[in-house]
């Protein structure tokens, strides 16, 4: 489905295409948390759907910190460990 929001970041109207149905906003709509209404979307699509900020707007008002960066070279190197 075509979603189209407008960025509170940038005030850029961004499109994106989420595979959504209407059944899955009529429950996020009635309430229900949106990863339990749409387990098939990933984190970006879902943030898109409430807020309309992209991931590479998030990436560029919030870069990685080191400490971020550390942590999650730690847990793929777990990752890799435990395959």
């Amino acid at each position: 489905m075509i979603i189209t929001r407008k960025s509170p970041f940038t005030g850029n109207i961004n499109t994106m295409d989420i595979p959504v149905t209407e059944e899955q906003l009529a429950h996020w709509n009635a309430g229900v948390l949106i990863q339990d209404a749409m387990p098939n979307l990933s984190a970006d699509e879902r943030e898109f759907l409430m807020t309309g900020i992209t991931a590479d707007e998030w990436e560029d008002m919030f870069p990685p910190r080191d400490e971020d960066l550390e942590r999650d070279e730690y847990w793929a190197a777990q990752d890799r460990e435990t395959g």
